[in-house]
């Protein structure tokens, strides 16, 4: 039996840890907290990417792992929304973070009661949520960098990212959805 505390679940337990400096660091009033803070996402992201592939390649996948991974991912990128909106405070801004934090807790949600009832499987990660994922982890990271780089408008770039990034999840949502209320009608 596998450890359910192992080196990819340290990865996870680290990415959740670096949510509260990056929201501190987030708040400094220092000239480059903007790029600490995209040092700290990105990094986080590789833990991300480092825990799964480790898991899977020294074969330490656990049942705790399979539970705390998505959890930390939600908690990243739901904490990392809350501080843009409030920071720039837009409609713009503000509608898709909503779409994508409303869809996390609805999926989150789905997966949970789909589980009780034995169905876990009907729900699981698609392809069009890992590109979902994909899309909002690279706008986050445009949005938290926001200043031009050599004429490119990084943050109108993460905005426009951010927004292909909720329709994904909109479409991914019904497709959930779709899968879970036909295993009702079955």
């Amino acid at each position: 039996m596998v450890d359910q505390f192992n080196l990819p679940t340290y990865l996870t337990l680290l990415r959740i840890a670096m949510i509260p400096l990056l929201a501190i660091v987030f708040y400094l009033p220092w000239e480059y907290s903007n790029i600490a803070c995209t040092g700290i996402f990105i990094l986080a992201g590789f833990t991300d990417w480092l825990d799964g592939y480790l898991a899977r390649k020294m074969q330490l996948e656990t049942a705790f792992g399979a539970f705390l991974d998505p959890v930390a991912d939600k908690l990243m990128v739901t904490i990392v929304l809350v501080l843009l909106v409030q920071s720039e405070a837009s409609l713009y801004l503000a509608i898709p973070a909503a779409v994508i934090i409303g869809r996390e807790i609805t999926i989150a949600s789905l997966r949970e009661w789909m589980a009780e009832i034995g169905q876990r499987a009907k729900v699981k990660v698609s392809r069009l949520g890992k590109w979902k994922t994909t899309l909002q982890m690279t706008a986050i990271g445009f949005l938290l960098y926001h200043d031009d780089v050599i004429g490119i408008p990084v943050n109108i770039t993460g905005y426009i990212l951010l927004y292909g990034a909720a329709i994904l999840t909109l479409w991914s949502m019904v497709n959930y959805l779709v899968a879970a209320f036909e295993t009702l009608r079955e």
